[in-house]
């Protein structure tokens, strides 16, 4: 008998409810195609032309977007050039800005209504233009992307009456020789501030919402060297309201910083006061200076800064008035600062305490700054030459000896920092001529002056230096052929420059002026173009902090600015530059460049309550980001080299040698 047939398997029947819930994909494709197959032939074409058709759509739409991003396509490039001038927007390439003419410096008469709507509206990225395409300017578009008038007084100029440029009893001035700093320099005629077409009431509203754009007066000329003296006033007066006797003024507070407690801006703008022909505002500092003005603090101060702004400020001041009460303080703050220089290497320690009479490098490191090191020559200099004390002259001229024979230079530039126990350069690899490094090169050069060019180490670390910039730091943009200066890192080229590196044209201008290369002034001019352009191509005429400079050929503007260096401090380097290169060669385009300056200033920074403010974001003209600080050498020096006619500024002090 046989058993049960056993079965390997399971057998389980579903529902018709379970079995419609599950199919596999096999089936899913089987069922989708057979659907396909089933619809008509008209159906199935109506559906692949509506694929093709937004297949093709898509590939257009991204190469639309591709092209917008890159920005690099000739045709689009046209076609933008067209679309700018459509909309009055005229770029013009660095070097062929127009020539005032000499027979009307800086005045502007009689300017057509037509064209006063222009005046108010703001300023736009100056970009090279290709040559080939020249369209009548159009009024029509917005504010902000209107061409920016004042880029060049001459603009206006073409449409002038002639008008004699001379003065009505037709007599010629004696000229002065001034020695200033061992540079012999004649007071040439016609460096009397001449009017502009901007009235006297320009730029005096800061709105930091919605800027005002500074109102043209056609009938009445402005005297420049009266506006500087009114934005002095006006700077002084929030000083005067909210931060007397203390470092900064904080303008859009209402209130004051310190930074060492001994009224920094006061001291940094006694020489200007005295230039600009302020007598009460002069007087009034001076009985402060003489009678709250102490030193004898439980502080510690920087080394570097307090003898550019204090010691220089006071023996400027006893320069142009010959008070000693200003040269006693001078000696006072000098010899408190003597224990910086009392270190293993002779290098001076970077923080002072001038009450405990002691010394000590940053928190964080025993480095000091090469700069900070070797920009404090020229005042102790000439504070043992007035006091007749060699122990000041002395100590700053070891560094000088040190630094002249250290290793680690590269074709005469030096690293930015130095060990102040070993006395020699850390951190080499590095080289540039901005921050940390800059002043080094500009004292070299003065030094040498100051001392009647006989030291002659000094002159020889200078050109070595020059030369050592054109071979490794010197470039040119695209496509405008701005000459910059960049910085080396471990042999390679950065193409960024820091604001503070246009102190050198003005350097190069002033050794050109006293016997070095001509090359130094050719340099000079295209450099002082570039530096210009750093204002001139910013939304707010303002340059940045830090620019960079484009290498790349056919891709934009020359300009990029990243997003945290887009602040302005307010500094003087590009005006002070500006006054030397009209000194010396008598363009009236530089002193046009830096009124235009100023009125950037007087558009975009001033406070209406009193003061100047430096600003974050010189991009944006209609928030540009008040930072609600006033540092002192906008008074001390900016204001001071924008007086164009009547003052003969260095860097930091005013001491004619």
């Amino acid at each position: 008998m046989f058993s049960p047939q056993r079965k390997d398997f399971v057998s389980l029947t579903l529902g018709d409810q379970h079995s419609r819930g599950y199919t596999n994909g096999k089936h899913r494709r089987q069922s989708c195609w057979r659907k396909w197959k089933q619809l008509s032939r008209l159906q199935r074409s109506l559906i692949l032309l509506l694929l093709a058709f937004l297949f093709i759509c898509g590939i257009l739409s991204y190469s639309s977007l591709t092209e917008q991003w890159r920005g690099l396509s000739d045709r689009s490039m046209k076609e933008d050039w067209v679309e700018m001038d459509n909309r009055g927007l005229r770029p013009i390439p660095p070097g062929l800005l127009p020539k005032p003419p000499a027979a009307v410096p800086g005045v502007i008469q009689d300017i057509p209504p037509d064209i006063l709507p222009e005046l108010q509206r703001p300023s736009v990225p100056l970009l090279p233009k290709p040559p080939a395409v020249r369209k009548p300017p159009s009024k029509r578009g917005p504010p902000t992307l209107q061409k920016r008038l004042n880029v060049t007084v001459s603009h206006l100029k073409e449409r002038e009456d002639p008008v004699v440029g001379k003065e009505a009893d037709g007599g010629t001035e004696a000229k002065t020789v001034i020695s200033w700093r061992g540079a012999m320099i004649e007071s040439e005629q016609g460096t009397e501030l001449q009017p502009t077409a901007r009235g006297k009431e320009a730029g005096t509203q800061a709105d930091f919402d919605e800027p005002t754009p500074l109102k043209p007066v056609s009938e009445k000329p402005v005297d420049r060297a009266e506006a500087v003296r009114e934005a002095f006033r006006h700077a002084w007066k929030g000083y005067k309201a909210f931060a007397w006797g203390h470092d900064e003024l904080k303008p859009i507070s209402k209130t004051h910083s310190e930074w060492f407690g001994l009224g920094l801006t006061m001291i940094d703008a006694l020489d200007t006061m005295w230039i600009l022909g302020l007598k009460d505002e002069f007087e009034e500092a001076r009985k402060w200076v003489e009678t709250e003005l102490s030193f004898s603090k439980n502080v510690d101060v920087n080394l570097f800064e307090s003898t550019i702004r204090i010691l220089g400020g006071l023996l400027s001041t006893y320069h142009l008035t010959g008070d000693t009460m200003f040269l006693d303080k001078a000696k006072d703050i000098g010899s408190r600062l003597m224990p910086a220089f009392k270190t293993p290497s002779k290098i001076p320690f970077s923080d002072v305490n001038i009450g405990k009479g002691t010394a000590h490098p940053p928190r964080w490191t025993t480095d000091s700054t090469v700069a900070e090191v070797t920009s404090i020559q020229l005042e102790f200099r000439e504070l043992s030459r007035l006091t007749e004390d060699p122990e000041y002259q002395k100590a700053v001229e070891e560094v000088t000896k040190q630094v002249h024979k250290l290793e680690g230079k590269h074709d005469g530039l030096v690293p930015m920092f130095i060990n102040t126990n070993s006395g020699k350069f850390t951190r080499r690899g590095a080289f540039t001529l901005g921050a940390r490094a800059d002043s080094y090169y500009e004292y070299l050069l003065k030094q040498w002056l100051q001392g009647g060019k006989k030291e002659i180490e000094l002159l020889e670390d200078y050109l070595q230096a020059i030369e050592g910039v054109k071979k490794n730091l010197l470039k040119q943009t695209s496509p405008s052929k701005l000459t910059f200066v960049g910085e080396l890192s471990n042999g390679r080229l950065n193409p960024k420059m820091d604001h503070l590196v246009c102190f050198l044209p003005g350097t190069l201008a002033l050794g050109a002026h006293n016997g070095l290369p001509d090359d130094h002034m050719d340099l000079a001019r295209q450099l002082m173009e570039t530096c210009y352009q750093m204002y001139a191509q910013m939304e707010t005429g303002l340059s940045p902090e830090i620019a960079h400079f484009n290498l790349q050929y056919h891709t934009g503007r020359d300009i990029d600015v990243k997003p945290a260096d887009r602040h302005n401090l307010l500094r003087p380097e590009t005006v002070e530059s500006l006054f030397y290169m009209y000194r010396f060669t008598k363009d009236e385009k530089y002193r046009d460049w830096g009124w235009i300056i100023l009125e950037s200033f007087n558009k975009y920074t001033r406070v209406p309550g009193g003061g100047y403010t430096s600003i974050g974001n010189v991009r944006d003209p209609a928030n540009p980001v008040p930072r609600d600080k006033m540092e002192s050498f906008f008074l001390g020096e900016t204001l001071k080299s924008t007086n164009f006619g009547s003052c003969f500024t260095a860097s930091d002090a005013v001491m004619p040698y």
